[in-house]
């Protein structure tokens, strides 16, 4: 098997179709071999010690067991089988224990200080001083000064805290798959628009059953909480979806209890106060009291515009249905936010639904990215997928002709894949590297599903998360620098969402709307009335949306940096009180989304401690859009320079620097708040 083993070697063309959880175990265990022969060869250098030798050695140490690892966790995410959860199950406490033993590793440390101290490394400039200087920090902040006894107690929270959260994830994705509703009633389902019935009867005879079919999947979830008339059914979704895992048979509150316990007490071993100021001490804010300031100061400047969005809510419900306002309940939100939207803009999101067939929005985006960034951007059909419905690219450098990478797109929900929006990088190009090995990728989402002869047929919140993970695509495939630790997977998290969610402005845009959109049937581009309706609409509880992300943010921080089980008592109703006052309602008692939340809790840092990244973010991306806006929306010079400033250089510069050069000055809070109305 050994010699055949479709995981050993990392490809351009990623066997997909050949790997088979069998394949799994006996290939991490020779690529962990392969990784600390590597990792011997490097300490073991007996002549004198040079970047080359030494940095550059680190940075390519288990670089085929990366590969490795990275494509059977992207498989366990979106195809997953027992077979190969299992598989991937016993692989993980391995790999976990070989990569917190490279950052303990006294030897290596030792080699490293060497380095640093050397008449070489004192003379790096630019951005192998850098590397040195952010490596040497990392070494630091992941206990390589430690005593052995703490090295021991680190390395085995470290190892706990991959198998906990491994767990949290696939119960989450477990809970969501348990629950399904079938009815062959249509009348229950009065007011879903044309497209959700259809949905709910292709997933129906998907399972062979007659009538309408939903799920807790979030084109199904959203539709129903959306517009469903049936109050005692948007009820029943909404318990659902928001007591998963909590006192279920995939239970994540002990997971909960654990994962904080262990990350406080990693993050007091190495002489941090909480998890917050261990990992946000390389990022942008720099400390976990300043990330919480900043949330805090977009509250306090949000808050009165979010109780005036709560009174108008509420004011709707009383004098359309004649109820108490104590009546509207939290399953009543999104359902009277929709008919208060329609209402006061004449708008209603699924008149669009036809004017964004997925084809045509995926190709009008990649002509947007050619016009904007310079790329081409074309089918690579021959490249082995996971599934049927996945479809590979190409991207290319529009000047030159230059292949700059591949990448996968995987857009439709299916039981065997996570829920959420996401994007991975699967292999980073280096100029090093000499089998010049292209950028590799993925995007992957959860829209809405074509049916019978029907194309997917894409919201225009779609249509804005495709843009925005094809914003963090970007800024892997267009990476230029020279060393891999410094690509886009080492940028600060608070600052690697400004790619992402600038994208997203592009989408209020009329002409590039008219890149991306036509009539599924007809062609035709969106009609002028529908497309002023829609900007009117664009700020509509602008506040309420703003002030939900913060409400993660702020349990983010309160989880992280401030609970106490024995002062704060049970963590599901400490998290719901303090999410409750970020909610447009109060939530219900049972209520436990934090039990599924995934981006917190599913890996072992993830978004922990760093959910303030999008409102960061957000306002880099607002003021950094200001400029495009200024210059043009389809200049290209100004494209190219974000591309080149902004999305080439990953983290061979600080990320501050990269922003003062393409804006001339440092950011400015304001324009976020200019764009959401909200000043």
């Amino acid at each position: 098997m050994t010699t055949q083993n479709p995981l050993l070697k990392r490809s351009s063309r990623i066997p997909f179709d050949a790997i088979q959880p069998e394949h799994i175990v006996p290939a991490i265990d020779t690529l962990l071999g392969e990784a600390r022969e590597e990792l011997s060869a490097l300490k073991n250098i007996t002549g004198k010690r040079t970047f080359e030798n030494t940095l550059l050695a680190l940075d390519n140490v288990g670089l085929n067991l990366n590969y490795a690892v990275g494509v059977v966790g992207h498989l366990e995410s979106v195809a997953t089988t027992p077979e190969l959860r299992s598989a991937y199950n016993e692989i993980l406490p391995k790999v976990t224990d070989f990569q917190t033993a490279l950052t303990l590793d006294s030897e290596l440390w030792q080699a490293l200080r060497d380095y640093e101290s050397s008449s070489e490394a004192q003379n790096l400039s630019g951005t192998r001083k850098r590397f040195l200087e952010t490596t040497m920090a990392s070494f630091r902040r992941s206990g390589a000064e430690l005593p052995a006894d703490k090295k021991e107690t680190l390395a085995s929270i470290n190892s706990e805290l991959t198998t906990v959260t491994n767990t949290f994830s696939q119960n989450t994705l477990d809970a969501t798959n348990a629950f399904e509703y079938v009815t062959g009633t249509i009348a229950e389902l009065q007011g879903l628009p044309e497209s959700a019935l259809a949905m709910g009867r292709a997933s129906a005879q998907s399972k062979g059953v007659d009538g309408w079919r939903y799920s807790l999947q979030a084109p199904s979830y959203i539709a129903i909480l959306t517009y469903c008339d049936n109050q005692a059914l948007r009820e029943k979704f909404y318990r659902a979806y928001n007591t998963r895992c909590a006192g279920d048979a995939f239970d994540n509150v002990e997971n909960l209890y654990k994962i904080l316990e262990l990350r406080q007490r990693k993050a007091e071993i190495l002489g941090y106060k909480d998890f917050a100021d261990l990992v946000i001490a390389d990022r942008m804010a720099k400390t976990g009291a300043a990330a919480s300031s900043f949330v805090e100061t977009l509250r306090s400047r949000v808050a009165t515009f979010f109780e005036r969005e709560k009174c108008d809510l509420e004011n709707f419900f009383v004098s359309t249905t004649g109820m108490a306002p104590q009546e509207l309940r939290p399953w009543d939100a999104a359902y009277y936010a929709e008919k208060m939207r329609k209402a006061n803009y004449d708008f209603d999101e699924e008149e669009l639904r036809p004017y964004f067939p997925l084809p045509k929005v995926m190709q009008g985006m990649f002509d947007l990215m050619g016009q904007l960034f310079a790329l081409k951007i074309v089918a690579a059909p021959s490249l082995p997928t996971w599934d049927k419905e996945v479809a590979p690219y190409a991207i290319y450098d529009a000047r030159t002709e230059r292949l700059l990478g591949f990448f996968y797109s995987d857009l439709f929900p299916r039981e065997n894949k996570r829920g959420g929006a996401w994007m991975n990088s699967f292999i980073t190009h280096i100029p090093q590297d000499g089998d010049q090995m292209p950028h590799i990728g993925l995007i992957a989402g959860n829209f809405t599903p074509p049916h019978g002869e029907q194309p997917s047929l894409l919201t225009h919140d779609e249509v804005t998360t495709l843009f925005h993970e094809f914003g963090h695509l970007l800024h892997h495939i267009c990476g230029t620098a020279e060393i891999r630790g410094q690509s886009m997977n080492g940028v600060a998290w608070d600052f690697i969402e400004l790619p992402s969610q600038i994208l997203e402005n592009w989408c209020w845009d009329r002409a590039s709307l008219d890149m991306i959109a036509g009539h599924y049937q007809t062609g035709a581009a969106i009609p002028d009335d529908l497309f002023q309706k829609m900007s009117r609409a664009r700020n509509f509880r602008s506040a309420s949306h703003l002030m939900r992300q913060l409400g993660f943010s702020r349990v983010d921080f309160a989880l992280h940096r401030e609970y106490q089980r024995p002062r704060d008592g049970e963590i599901l109703a400490f998290a719901r009180s303090i999410l409750s006052a970020f909610s447009t309602l109060p939530l219900p008692s049972d209520a436990a989304m934090i039990a599924t939340f995934t981006h917190l809790f599913s890996s072992p840092v993830g978004y922990a401690t760093g959910y303030y990244s999008y409102q960061w973010a957000e306002v880099l991306d607002a003021d950094a859009f200001s400029r495009f806006e200024r210059e043009g929306l389809m200049n290209r010079s100004t494209g190219l320079d974000f591309r080149e400033t902004i999305l080439g250089p990953g983290d061979s510069e600080d990320p501050a620097a990269l922003f003062q050069r393409f804006m001339g000055r440092a950011p400015d809070v304001s324009a976020l708040l200019r764009r959401a109305g909200l000043e």
